[in-house]
């Protein structure tokens, strides 16, 4: 299925997960952690808090999302996509606040191995 048929159509938690792996790519990584490091390595930590925290999600950029993202993934995806690197930059920066919110419903970043951390726990010296 297409990205953006992902994020547009899909719903509930199977669409939740398939829109994160899918924009996890872009990142160089699997699932929700690759993309919660690209947001913290790339100042978007703040961001990233506001998603999983129980407040209201802080939006980021198309450029938010082109900076994070492996170029080489980008071109690829955008290529796969039939869009420009920018409009799928666009989609994800909208798609991204709602789809790491509903993976994180209680606060806490799931971890791989089943254990969930607590919000703004899951990297060192970062503060809620």
């Amino acid at each position: 299925m297409a990205l953006t048929d992902i994020l547009t159509k899909k719903s509930g938690q199977q669409g939740q997960h398939e829109g994160i792996e899918a924009i996890s790519e872009l990142f160089g990584g699997k699932g929700l952690q690759a993309i919660l490091s690209a947001m913290y390595s790339n100042g978007l930590g703040q961001q990233a808090k506001s998603w999983i925290g129980t407040g209201q999600n802080m939006p980021v950029s198309s450029a938010d999302v082109k900076k994070m993202a492996n170029p080489a993934a980008l071109a690829r995806m955008a290529q796969r996509e039939d869009m420009s690197p920018d409009e799928l930059c666009d989609h994800v920066a909208r798609a991204l606040p709602q789809l790491v919110d509903q993976a994180t419903p209680d606060g806490q970043v799931p971890k791989q191995g089943g254990k969930d951390v607590p919000a703004g726990k899951s990297h060192k010296n970062h503060k809620r």
